[in-house]
């Protein structure tokens, strides 16, 4: 990319401009908002803005809609229509955005690839932003199966431009997966707090006694509200589920309370310290990696399938190349990748008919 075009410069359009220009791109903004913009302008946020969004589209290599979530597929169609070639967006929640764009731009949606970034502040806004925000993080990119290889690839080396590290999964299986490890943690941490904060004449004292486990749950509390009904009913059918499936669990650990069954709560807390402290915080310096050499033919949507079941199997794809064979048919997809993992990823490969051959990198 070269040229960058951000729709909406809040928190994390802010974001993205940063650390856009930081990696040597030329961004252009556009918002609603002029005095947002100029202000946008004023920090450095953005090299130039735009007076509307066909003049931020216009020459633009990639155009990142940085919009409220019930604006996002609006938004984007907008864009498309104004002859954006590239586009993509960081509205938290995919399934209904990219099901939208679709419905409203059949023939143009192969230009737009959803994304989510795993990032964020708890400060609003321009005040929030920051050029290293994506750094080490996780950033979602949803593609279809229709989605083109050259459309995906230019996305995600975009991405990658930010220092962020990108995994592709189905837009609604997105969303079941952000309901549970992000919509439902602010619910319950505003709900936690709520509950405290409503104690009455005990409020000022409980309060005063909330220690770090108190002060650690509820910090997502703390974020922008504005940004979460729109979150909440673009993915209700998801957060239900998943606030249904915690419901439970803390129904059951409520009888154990009660029950006074030590072994059961020690039970549960060793299982749930155990998954905490499993959980992933990137690839540990020096930790062995595969490349994977995968002949693919030369049709629409393999590099989403690939990167798809990659992506559903958490297995982080550190570097892709695309090696094209002179007759145009076929290709090879050189993928690295950590070891640890790559067995069931190979599995997966092999049960979507794709061969290929693995060499260990030292």
């Amino acid at each position: 990319m070269s040229r960058v075009a951000v729709v909406g410069t809040g928190l994390i359009g802010g974001s993205v401009g940063l650390a856009a220009r930081s990696a040597g791109h030329t961004v252009v903004g556009f918002d609603l908002d002029r005095e947002r913009l100029e202000r946008a302008a004023a920090l450095g946020v953005v090299d130039e803005t735009a007076p509307d969004l066909a003049a931020a589209v216009a020459g633009a290599d990639l155009v990142v809609v940085a919009t409220p979530v019930g604006q996002a597929a609006t938004v984007v169609g907008a864009a498309l229509d104004a002859g954006a070639t590239l586009v993509t967006d960081v509205a938290s929640v995919k399934g209904a955005v990219v099901e939208a764009v679709v419905a409203s731009h059949p023939d143009a949606a192969g230009r737009f690839v959803g994304g989510h970034p795993m990032a964020g502040s708890e400060q609003d806004g321009l005040d929030g932003a920051d050029a290293e925000m994506f750094v080490g993080a996780t950033w979602v990119l949803t593609p279809t199966p229709a989605t083109p290889d050259a459309v995906l690839g230019a996305v995600r080396a975009f991405v990658g431009s930010l220092g962020a590290e990108t995994i592709a999964v189905g837009p609604r299986h997105h969303d079941a997966l952000v309901a549970v490890v992000s919509h439902v943690p602010q619910l319950a941490a505003s709900t936690l707090m709520d509950v405290a904060a409503g104690r009455g004449e005990e409020q000022a004292t409980l309060l005063r006694l909330a220690a770090g486990g108190f002060r650690d749950m509820t910090r997502i509390a703390s974020g922008h509200p504005a940004i979460w009904p729109d979150i909440c009913v673009a993915n209700h059918d998801a957060i239900v589920d998943a606030l249904d499936e915690y419901l439970v669990a803390l129904s059951a650990v409520r009888d154990q309370v009660a029950a006074g069954d030590r072994a059961g709560l020690l039970d549960l807390l060793e299982r749930a310290r155990a998954a905490r402290r499993n959980l992933p915080t990137g690839t540990r310096a020096g930790a062995a990696l595969v490349e994977l050499r995968v002949p693919v033919p030369d049709r629409p949507g393999v590099l989403a399938e690939v990167t798809t079941a990659a992506g559903e199997l958490g297995v982080n794809i550190l570097d892709l190349e695309i090696a094209h064979s002179a007759e145009g048919e076929a290709g090879v997809l050189v993928l690295v990748v950590p070891e640890a993992g790559v067995d069931v990823f190979e599995d997966a490969l092999t049960a979507r008919g794709y061969h290929h051959a693995r060499r260990v990198l030292t």
